[in-house]
């Protein structure tokens, strides 16, 4: 059986009175790739966002690698507006907040909508940055060069990663200069630079033009095969995700609405509606 590496529990983000992500739960097991989908605004960027420590959830519950790593429950002035489910929940445990740069120490990495590669790196130095997060050495092995290993180490890592995504040859130009097809590659090389179980991307082929997302579909699919990686990913190019996904689940207004098989999903009345698009009669 495969472990599970991300769970959910009963995740609510309020901002004032607005839900907008609604007691959402779901489940990524080792290996898969599972796709969250919904129409735009309907919470999915929050819920990565809540994942990842960037928000503090309202309500819930998140663990990984069976462990839980994010909880909270309503407090102070949002016991009264709280319009969540499962306010009582979790109260009787203790809160866990930890910073993103601790959940990605533990083995999340992720991407995001807008490129955020640095400008003024070349591709080599943007995903050797990423490499940070695994080193050993403090300042005073630093400054006397006693890690020179690790930074070998770190850096033949840098080129085998490259050579794998197809990236060798532009090792030294600069990120910004590459084609938006290849900017997307970089960004998610530099997040396998930390060495994740889980890598999340958040809407990986906004903006591709149809070849690139046919690359890119695939590209992902050889990360899952060659890494072992399990994936959780948004995506609104419908293609892709009834592609390459396991399983998938569906939000709307902050709510799950469905969950299952690609074919499942593509036969949901509910999710037909709300996401897909009803068919007009002519």
């Amino acid at each position: 059986m495969s472990q599970n590496v991300l769970r959910l529990d009963n995740i609510t983000m309020q901002f004032g009175g607005v839900v907008a992500v609604d007691n959402l739960s779901l489940e990524v097991n080792e290996g898969e790739i599972v796709a969250l989908i919904g129409p735009n605004g309907a919470g999915k960027t929050t819920a990565f966002n809540t994942i990842t420590g960037v928000y503090e959830p309202t309500n819930g519950q998140v663990s990984f690698m069976g462990e839980p790593i994010v909880r909270n429950h309503p407090q102070g002035k949002m016991k009264q507006n709280y319009k969540g489910k499962e306010a009582g929940k979790f109260v009787q445990l203790p809160v866990l907040d930890p910073t993103p740069d601790r959940i990605t120490k533990l083995g999340m990495a992720r991407t995001f909508q807008n490129i955020r590669l640095w400008k003024s790196q070349t591709v080599f130095d943007n995903v050797l940055i990423a490499k940070h997060m695994l080193r050993t050495s403090n300042v005073f092995s630093a400054t006397f060069r006693l890690n020179r290993k690790e930074e070998a180490q770190h850096r033949a890592e840098v080129m085998e990663l490259l050579r794998i995504v197809g990236l060798e040859d532009v090792k030294d130009e600069l990120a910004t200069s590459l084609p938006y097809g290849k900017q997307r590659r970089l960004e998610i090389a530099r997040a396998l630079a930390t060495h994740p179980k889980l890598l999340m991307l958040d809407e990986p082929a906004a903006g591709m033009n149809p070849q690139e997302t046919n690359e890119l579909t695939e590209f992902i699919g050889r990360i899952r095969d060659e890494f072992h990686m399990t994936i959780l990913l948004i995506e609104h190019h419908m293609d892709l995700v009834m592609d390459i996904s396991d399983r998938i689940y569906v939000i709307d207004f902050g709510e799950l609405i469905a969950t299952g098989t690609p074919e499942e999903i593509q036969n949901n009345q509910r999710v037909i509606d709300a996401y897909l698009g009803v068919e007009e009669d002519a």
